[in-house]
């Protein structure tokens, strides 16, 4: 950390550093796994596929939920990976964007 990372808040230094787009996928991930988890819980059939699209909105990292155990936990640690990564990859590819690369 820095010391002008010091007097930032938490979402201030996020979005410095993954981008607005960044965390507008972050959100948009939370909230789908919210959902599936509330969907999931409250079906009583065990027939739930909601899981599924988190899964797929966090493709490919989260893809690694195929060699995990099958529970609950490990979906939603497979999901959070997903998420961080492609989190990750987006904020790169922001500040690549940002920067530039024109050879002018």
């Amino acid at each position: 950390m820095t010391d002008t990372d010091t007097g930032r808040s938490i979402l201030r230094r996020l979005r410095d550093h993954i981008g607005v787009v960044g965390l507008g996928y972050l959100v948009v991930c939370a909230v789908l796994l919210a959902w599936a988890l509330v969907v999931t819980i409250g079906d009583s059939s065990d027939e739930s596929m909601a899981g599924v699209i988190p899964l797929l909105a966090t493709a490919p990292a989260s893809f690694v939920l195929l060699v995990l155990p099958d529970n609950i936990v490990m979906a939603v640690i497979a999901i959070t990976l997903g998420a961080a990564v492609n989190t990750a990859i987006i904020g790169w590819c922001t500040r690549a964007l940002r920067r530039g690369g024109g050879s002018d």
